[in-house]
């Protein structure tokens, strides 16, 4: 069982690295840029943790932070959201991204490429065909008055196992 630590609002390294070892997680997903310390001190201070890098996809310079971050993490995720914001966009807005440029990604770096951002049943078989990605991260797609859905579930199911 993969528990994560989903990292949204800790801007201090020391902060991320206490919540970690409380939470006793083999797992952490970084989904802003790291602002303190960087991924060996993660690795150092969480020895044998899994280091999921999200980048927000928006632009073609996705592509080059995504060939920069890939030798230094696990996985990424690649996400819809906006960092430049006043009040940043970390992800679970619901809106797809440009997944030709996800799919650029995942065939420049060589670590596994999880895809998130807006995926429901209607679009999934698209997804995983146009992307290919390791796995996906599913939230809003999903969901119905904040929960879980379980006819949206099991329609996303049946249409991704029609398509792999």
């Amino acid at each position: 069982m993969e528990l994560v630590l989903h990292h949204t609002n800790f801007n201090s390294f020391d902060r991320f690295v206490v919540r970690a070892l409380a939470l006793i997680t083999n797992t952490v997903q970084i989904c802003d840029r790291l602002e303190s310390g960087n991924y060996q001190d993660i690795r150092e201070a969480l020895p044998g943790i899994s280091i999921v890098q999200v980048i927000h996809v928006s632009t073609e310079s996705s592509i080059k932070e995504a060939i920069a971050l890939a030798p230094h993490v696990d996985a990424i995720l690649l996400d819809s959201g906006n960092q430049s914001l006043l009040v940043k966009e970390l992800g679970d807005t619901g809106r797809i991204h440009n997944w030709n440029l996800s799919a650029k990604i995942r065939k420049l770096v060589d670590v596994p490429i999880f895809l998130a951002a807006g995926i429901k049943p209607e679009n999934i078989a698209l997804a995983v065909k146009q992307v290919g990605p390791f796995g996906l991260d599913l939230c809003s797609g999903v969901r119905s008055d904040g929960k879980l859905d379980p006819d949206k579930l099991k329609c996303l199911f049946q249409e991704l196992k029609s398509c792999i």
